[in-house]
């Protein structure tokens, strides 16, 4: 299954390599170009340099948490639609408006994660 755009590129940031390669793996079956950083530092560099059409952002890293990397990247583009994961089952009140969709990461299932995305994305 490809989306209707097959250029869209989606941002996945994460510190955690093997959470990062999960995702990318399963984006790219899906027909999404992916780019992955392991730092939000390192994300929002990409953002700047790369067309990015979503992102799919990790609440908790280290050094930089995810709200202030999609905070960050807000104020470069205020219409990127940006996918919140964490462990936390509830919005933190530090996060409401940084995130277009918020997910608990022990509860996404792989089908679910896709159809936020292409619900995101606006993809049929």
């Amino acid at each position: 299954m490809l989306p209707d755009h097959p250029q869209t590129t989606v941002l996945c940031i994460d510190d955690e390599d093997d959470q990062l390669l999960l995702r990318k793996l399963l984006l790219e079956e899906a027909g999404y170009r992916v780019f992955t950083a392991t730092s939000g530092e390192e994300g929002i560099r990409l953002f700047q340099t790369e067309h990015i059409d979503l992102v799919i952002v990790d609440y908790w890293m280290s050094r930089v948490n995810g709200v202030v990397v999609a905070r960050a990247l807000k104020e470069l583009c205020s219409k990127i639609p940006i996918i919140m994961l964490s462990g936390y089952a509830e919005l933190p009140d530090e996060a409401l408006g940084a995130a277009d969709a918020w997910l608990i990461k022990s509860q996404v299932e792989p089908q679910k994660l896709l159809a936020v995305v292409k619900d995101l994305l606006k993809e049929d």
